[in-house]
């Protein structure tokens, strides 16, 4: 049995206990929520320019500062790095 093969099946056994509830040894990552509309203040950016920069359309964002809709997914740890440090992301990003 190849070591792979045996780190495959592990993490495979670990994965169906935690499904049954076993959480032990278990590491769950939730974005928190972000303030849309204060992340983009606070970085300076227009809705446009910040939409374009992020590849986020300009609607989402909108529902997004309203409200009527939560970032989700990729988006939202996207967010949640721009919270924690704009100038870095914006740097990888623009170099």
């Amino acid at each position: 049995m190849s070591e792979a093969y045996k780190s495959i099946s592990k993490g495979l056994l670990e994965a169906i206990k935690h499904s049954k509830g076993d959480q032990k040894g278990a590491r769950e990552f939730r974005p928190q929520q972000i303030d849309v509309k204060k992340l983009r203040q606070s970085i300076g950016m227009t809705q446009p320019k910040f939409a374009a920069s992020f590849g986020i359309s300009l609607g989402t964002l909108r529902h997004w500062e309203r409200g009527d809709r939560n970032p989700r997914g990729p988006a939202l740890v996207l967010l949640n790095l721009l919270s924690k440090n704009p100038n870095k992301v914006l740097d990888i990003l623009y170099k």
